[in-house]
């Protein structure tokens, strides 16, 4: 735990560690086995979702929870960008399994929760830039679960970076 690699952080915006992080060992360790973060949002009510670009596939939406370990690279869905197997585990007991993953790869970059006005029928969804296909996936949410992804603005032809 002493290393920064593959961990969640968390901390105050003075920067000291943040009240209740689980490891007192690793004060601003909050969760770990994140292999490449490329977008996070935190939900109204404090639900915390992250996105995590695998390798050749094995990208990953998780809710993140406390102390909780995400596996990598114990675990993952994908394999090496030189075809090497990375595991071959995609769960393990003790480790928390993606709730929704894209292998393919889709280049995950970006994410928001949408509270818009615009889109009301989005409210509540989560939009992943995906760099590969030059588009935004629309999550659709249940009961804070993933059940759905559509491409949405794929027109633009350009690879996206951030909603926000």
């Amino acid at each position: 735990m002493s290393s920064g690699l593959v961990k969640g952080l968390r901390m105050t915006d003075d920067g000291r560690p943040a009240p209740g992080n689980p490891f007192p060992e690793s004060p601003y360790v909050y969760s770990y086995g994140h292999r490449n973060p490329q977008g996070l949002t935190v939900a109204p009510d404090g639900t915390v979702w992250l996105h995590e670009h695998g390798p050749r596939g094995g990208d990953e939406v998780n809710r993140i929870e406390a102390g909780e370990n995400y596996g990598w690279p114990a675990v993952t869905y994908g394999v090496d960008y030189s075809g090497a197997v990375v595991s071959p585990y995609s769960e393990w007991p003790g480790m928390v399994s993606p709730l929704w993953d894209w292998t393919p790869s889709i280049a995950t970059s970006g994410m928001l929760l949408y509270q818009g006005e615009r889109f009301p029928q989005w409210r509540g969804d989560l939009l992943v830039g995906a760099l590969v296909d030059h588009e935004v996936r629309r999550m659709r949410l249940e009961t804070e679960t993933p059940v759905d992804d559509d491409a949405v603005f794929a027109e633009r032809e350009a690879r996206v970076r951030d909603q926000g």
